[in-house]
């Protein structure tokens, strides 16, 4: 893909939020073929917006969420004023991973020109919240919690700013906390996975565990292709985790 789809992509994002960024994006790479503007930017399939009733393609749901990636990125990377080589590092390797390495060069040079501009994450969050349904954002705020950890550990303000990303982007206060919650391996913190108290009872635990096994079952992100499902997988295992935890503490079975 080449970098002036990216570019698109970025204008029809400020332009228009994720369906902006959409329609750029395939503006872009009509024009990287023919070197003209020319595109269909309503093919239907896949999700829908909440807005628009539009549905996009899977293609399209992963472009989009590959977008919000990246706006956001930048909101966590910059959150405690520096960028540190271990945070772009993590981009880095996500994107190559998960989008593959034609997409890796081009998203950092984006990612790049984003760490010198101030996000607007309330607004950018507001877009991503009517376009993206609930759990490919969740599977995005566990994303950037990953990112907030990758230099070994969350600051007061990356934290601050990860509370204003899952308010913006519509995710409950008590799937924030399971979600930063994961990168802490104690017992309490076990308990936050599951979006309980230490206090609960052995079946609110089990009740606790099979609720949030099926909100956050990898197939739910089966739009956004085999390698986001694999990220989505991680965050599984270590529901589970949480669980054998509590399990061993207490002598469940």
């Amino acid at each position: 893909m080449g970098a002036r789809r990216w570019l698109y992509g970025l204008l029809g994002w400020v332009i228009g939020g994720p369906i902006g960024g959409l329609i750029g994006y395939f503006l872009g790479a009509a024009s990287d073929v023919r070197g003209t503007v020319s595109a269909n930017p309503t093919a239907a399939g896949g999700g829908s917006s909440s807005t628009t009733g539009h549905s996009y393609s899977a293609q399209e749901q992963r472009n989009s969420f590959l977008v919000s990636l990246l706006v956001l990125s930048s909101a966590v990377i910059r959150a405690d004023g520096k960028t540190l080589r271990s945070e772009l590092d993590y981009v880095r390797n996500f994107v190559r991973q998960n989008f593959g390495a034609a997409a890796e060069e081009e998203a950092m040079r984006i990612l790049e020109e984003l760490n010198l501009k101030e996000v607007d994450v309330r607004s950018v969050g507001a877009q991503i919240a009517a376009n993206m349904n609930y759990s490919q954002r969740l599977q995005l705020f566990h994303y950037l919690a990953q990112l907030a950890a990758a230099d070994g550990e969350f600051s007061a303000s990356e934290k601050t700013v990860l509370e204003t990303i899952a308010a913006a982007i519509g995710i409950s206060a008590a799937d924030m906390n399971s979600v930063v919650a994961m990168f802490y391996k104690d017992t309490r913190s076990a308990y936050a996975v599951l979006e309980i108290k230490p206090d609960a009872t052995d079946d609110e635990v089990k009740t606790a565990y099979r609720r949030m096994a099926m909100k956050n079952h990898p197939d739910k992100v089966a739009t956004l292709g085999p390698d986001i499902q694999k990220a989505a997988a991680d965050k599984f295992r270590q529901i589970q985790e949480a669980y054998e935890t509590i399990k061993r503490e207490r002598g469940l079975n």
